[in-house]
């Protein structure tokens, strides 16, 4: 079985496999837009949109990403304890200093994002530094400094940008089709079928990598924040008071939910089979009695 060093490295592969992954499917929406609408031009426009999609998503998506969470910038001199914290547990991990931001949410809640160690920034809330108790703070920022040693900061952030560029096509071509079909009494309905199955599924599987990749990644990341502090409790019971927290997190949404610590949606993918299948998180409870195992 492989180690947490292992994994971690074999998370580079699988990074670029699924940007690849989803880079094709962006392609190959363009593909059947262009058979149905019989003008290659539109495949040649998606060829293009994706390398573009992929070169943006890799230097600026943590930037987007950032601005998106009204994420505020701190400093030694603003925030001592966060800071000081962030840089014991670097020192231990042998990580740059990551770049640290604060959004005022009362939600707690943390995510890691940029696009390697170099490059990385930390985000909490405001409400995890209110809430949480120092060993507590210490786990989860050990769990995000964990995402950034394993290298999944690139994949979480990018994903937003890919994910998001399927889905827009797929809005987009749907729209289209409808509209000319309405317009030509003679095109073949099989076609358009099949093209609107096609434009459907993309996003639906775009979303299930997302949440696959998200899932085993957060074990990972867990096991290997546990193995800076030494302390498992810190993070679980900070894993139990952010489940146990009422409050919405109003930046929150599909696109970006991967990235938290732990689901930003309150007791929503208990509601029904379809949301937890799309769910970016394992469950809480599976979190911690893993980290009280270890």
């Amino acid at each position: 079985m492989a180690n947490l060093y292992q994994q971690a490295e074999s998370n580079t592969r699988r990074t670029w496999m699924l940007m690849i992954v989803l880079m094709c499917l962006i392609i190959g929406l363009g593909w059947l837009l262009s058979y149905m609408f019989e003008s290659w031009a539109i495949l040649i426009i998606a060829i293009i949109w994706s390398l573009g999609m992929n070169f943006f998503a890799y230097w600026y998506s943590d930037k987007m990403v950032l601005k998106m969470m009204r994420a505020k910038p701190v400093t030694l001199q603003s925030e001592p304890e966060l800071y000081r914290l962030a840089e014991n547990l670097s020192i231990a991990a042998g990580l740059p200093m990551p770049a640290l931001y604060v959004m005022e949410e009362s939600q707690p809640n943390a995510f890691a994002t940029g696009r390697d160690a170099k490059h990385a920034a930390v985000v909490v809330t405001r409400g995890l530094m209110n809430k949480l108790d120092k060993s507590e703070l210490e786990g989860v920022i050990a769990h995000e400094l964990a995402h950034i040693q394993n290298k999944d900061i690139l994949l979480g952030t990018v994903i937003i940008v890919l994910v998001g560029a399927i889905a827009v096509i797929s809005n987009m071509a749907m729209r289209m089709s409808f509209y000319r079909n309405n317009r030509n009494e003679n095109n073949n309905p099989i076609i358009l079928i099949i093209g609107l199955l096609g434009l459907i599924l993309a996003p639906l599987a775009a979303a299930l990598i997302k949440a696959a990749v998200s899932r085993k990644r957060e074990f990972l990341a867990d096991a290997s924040g546990v193995l800076l502090t030494r302390y498992p409790e810190g993070l679980a019971q900070a894993l139990a008071k952010i489940s146990d927290d009422p409050n919405s997190l109003d930046r929150a949404n599909t696109s970006n939910a991967h990235l938290f610590v732990a689901s930003p949606f309150r007791g929503k993918q208990r509601q029904s089979w379809m949301i937890g299948l799309f769910a970016t998180h394992p469950p809480i409870e599976e979190r911690i009695k893993r980290l009280m195992t270890k």
